[in-house]
């Protein structure tokens, strides 16, 4: 008999097997929206700005060269680093645009 109060006892203070699973959920939900969604949303915006790419917008290459561009081709942009030169490079590799024509100025 006290062998089955025993068990009875301990069987009600076990908590319910769901409750294992909240702690690597909870975790998993928070390296979701502080690292995950930020660097998606990242990536989308690049990918932007790198279909936009048009000729007269002064960009940023991933190497940090500053240059504008003189021709944009399907995989591949020319920029123009300095007068008479210009260089060939990924598409993929523009890291920034720092003006773009299709802008108005801000006093227009």
């Amino acid at each position: 008999m006290i062998d089955f109060l025993a068990a009875a006892g301990s069987a009600a203070a076990e908590p319910p097997a769901w409750t294992g699973w909240v702690l690597p959920l909870g975790m998993l939900l928070i390296l979701w929206f502080l690292i995950l969604r930020p660097q998606m949303r990242q990536q989308k915006q690049h990918r932007e700005r790198v279909a936009g790419l048009a000729k007269g917008d002064e960009v940023v290459t991933a190497g940090g060269l500053v240059g504008k561009i003189t021709k944009v081709e399907d995989n591949f942009v020319h920029v123009e680093l300095a007068k008479g030169i210009t260089v060939k490079a990924v598409r993929n590799t523009i890291g920034e645009v720092l003006s773009s024509r299709s802008k108005p100025a801000a006093n227009d």
